[in-house]
């Protein structure tokens, strides 16, 4: 039905954009079809907002502007829905073009080394927030809103409103990218099954606590094997969900902050400081120094090898045998099929397709039997940490694109992450950007039915979930590394040790590499010499940090679980 709607929608707007005139009567006509009052902003200030729209547009009247997004159901509304509507009001002709995540950094890429202008705009993730600060190829937007973009900036945007500014602000205290969108990773498991008294008396009996949300990794464990072989509803079923398949999509699985739960790198948020979540170690001036324990980094510490051994171990042991030759598409529908007891964690962009009605997921009122958690942390972990992954994709204006174009394009960035579109937005794609949109009394209604996404959003946990921050150089080099070397662990060619030394090792090669070219300036790596692990680590607790740690010898610590209500209610009341 809702697809359905956004075709009739945009066959609307379409239409509208065949008229000779943009200006306010589209606008109404748009604010009519579309919005409503889905919207933090009365229609009298979603009128005002759309004429200062038409009217910073006027110069570019007529301009065809090429941007470029990931395929996400929240690019598919832009492109579909907003993209014709800002045509008709604007009289810019936008095409909102929707391609693989990988092929948009593909596209960024080659645009920053070769000059030619292949987009207006990017939708690319902040990941590469580091990388723009360093390369120097993205527009400062603090300098562009302030200077060359000052007329075409909308005085109602509210930067203060965006949750996501610290993660796509680099270093120097200015903002490279715009949040667009954003979703994390979180922990997912069966409610229904985790509050029935049979399961709960079982568990109690076996392990001596409450089956409850597991704070930590020992407690994951214990869960996944409780669950695994126990049968449900004459079903056999799995306590644990993941993917193992040599494969790119291996590699997002551990980039995305799956060291940082396990405790790698040192404190800090949105990132550790000097080693971040990648092991990636930096100097004051935040030169990348190393990423080997060699050389203070923490990718093949101790934290980062008991991470993907854990991973290993659970796959193994309590997901079904399918997972291990699966890839990250693959393995995304099977938690709704009803036979996943949890899952570590689960990107919240998939919420809408998790309480879709007659799933087995799903009870007959349309609530989910499911709930979204914070993450447990590993043993390595310490209060002050990050502990996920949140993906925020963000526009980006390039150097390389003309003033012109870049100025129209950014009228159509602050168009579609507008106070005025971006609940009816949020509605649609559940990747939540501006913290007026959260508190919006349209989200209360549709709490119930979404999991615990938006209790999440509401709750003090959330600043623990963050990008892949400012400490990597080249986040498109050193990405691809990732899923070659987890790939040998997964396949048993190599160690977990193994693994990570040859990551680690790789990963200084590329930075190698940009030191010798010079081409990142006084901020681009600067290796370190070598030591051993004792002395790195000495060196960190001196200095009041941790990483690299030492090894743990006993790395199964005591189980800790906490009742998921109880849980929400002490978010509600802080």
């Amino acid at each position: 039905m809702r697809r359905h709607l956004l075709t009739t929608t945009a066959a609307v707007l379409l239409a509208m954009t065949g008229n000779a005139f943009a200006g306010m009567e589209e606008a109404k006509q748009f604010l009519d079809a579309e919005i409503g009052d889905m919207s933090v902003l009365s229609r009298a200030e979603q009128e005002q907002e759309m004429q200062w729209f038409i009217d910073a547009a006027q110069p570019f009247a007529g301009m065809d502007i090429k941007v470029v997004s990931e395929t996400i159901t929240t690019h598919e509304y832009e492109s579909k829905v907003l993209a014709p509507a800002f045509t008709a009001i604007t009289g810019i002709k936008i095409t909102h073009d929707l391609i693989g995540e990988g092929d948009v950094v593909e596209k960024l890429q080659t645009q920053m080394q070769s000059g030619e202008n292949i987009y207006d705009a990017y939708v690319n993730d902040s990941d590469l927030i580091g990388t723009h600060w360093r390369y120097q190829q993205a527009r400062s937007l603090t300098d562009w809103m302030a200077n060359e973009g000052k007329d075409v900036t909308n005085p109602g945007l509210d930067l203060e409103d965006f949750i996501g500014l610290k993660f796509t602000t680099a270093p120097d205290g200015d903002l490279y990218q715009l949040p667009d969108q954003q979703f994390a990773n979180l922990y997912w498991f069966r409610y229904d099954w985790f509050n029935d008294e049979k399961n709960k008396a079982d568990f109690k009996e076996k392990y001596g606590y409450d089956l409850g949300v597991p704070v930590n990794w020992s407690a994951y464990e214990d869960i996944a094997e409780f669950f695994t072989g126990r049968e449900i509803d004459g079903k056999k079923v799995y306590g644990h969900m993941d993917y193992g398949k040599k494969d790119p999509s291996l590699g997002w699985r551990f980039t995305d902050a799956w060291l940082s739960m396990a405790g790698n790198g040192d404190k800090g948020l949105p990132n550790g400081l000097p080693v971040d979540e990648w092991g990636i170690k930096v100097d004051e001036n935040s030169r990348p120094v190393g990423s080997c324990v060699a050389r203070g980094g923490d990718t093949n510490g101790p934290a980062a090898v008991y991470s993907i051994q854990k991973y290993l171990d659970w796959m193994n042991a309590y997901a079904p045998a399918a997972a291990q030759g699966m890839t990250f598409s693959e393995s995304g529908p099977v938690p709704a099929q009803g036979e996943i007891a949890q899952q570590m964690f689960m990107y919240t962009a998939f919420t809408a397709d998790m309480v879709k009605d007659g799933l087995p997921v799903v009870n007959e009122d349309g609530t989910p039997k499911w709930r979204f958690a914070p993450s447990p942390h590993g043993v390595y972990w310490k209060e002050g940490m990050k502990l996920g992954y949140q993906d925020v994709g963000s526009w980006t204006l390039l150097k390389s694109t003309p003033d012109d174009r870049a100025k129209a394009a950014w009228l159509y960035a602050q168009f579609v992450t507008s106070k005025t579109v971006d609940v009816k937005k949020s509605h649609v794609g559940l990747t939540l950007i501006r913290e007026s949109t959260i508190q919006h009394e349209s989200f209360t209604e549709r709490a119930p039915k979404l999991g615990g996404l938006i209790e999440f959003y509401r709750s003090p946990a959330r600043v623990q979930w963050s990008p892949t921050g400012t400490n990597v150089p080249d986040y498109p080099k050193l990405a691809q590394l990732w899923w070659q070397a987890i790939g040998d662990a997964s396949s048993g060619a190599k160690t977990p040790q193994e693994a990570m030394d040859s990551l680690c090792a790789e990963q200084e090669k590329v930075m190698e590499r940009l030191e010798r070219a010079g081409v990142q300036g006084d901020i681009g790596p600067k290796l370190a010499e070598e030591h051993d692990l004792e002395y790195w680590n000495a060196e960190a607790v001196k200095a009041g940090n941790l990483a690299p740690q030492l090894k743990i010898e006993d790395e199964k610590e005591k189980p800790i679980t906490v009742n998921y209500d109880e849980l929400v209610k002490s978010w509600q009341s802080n």
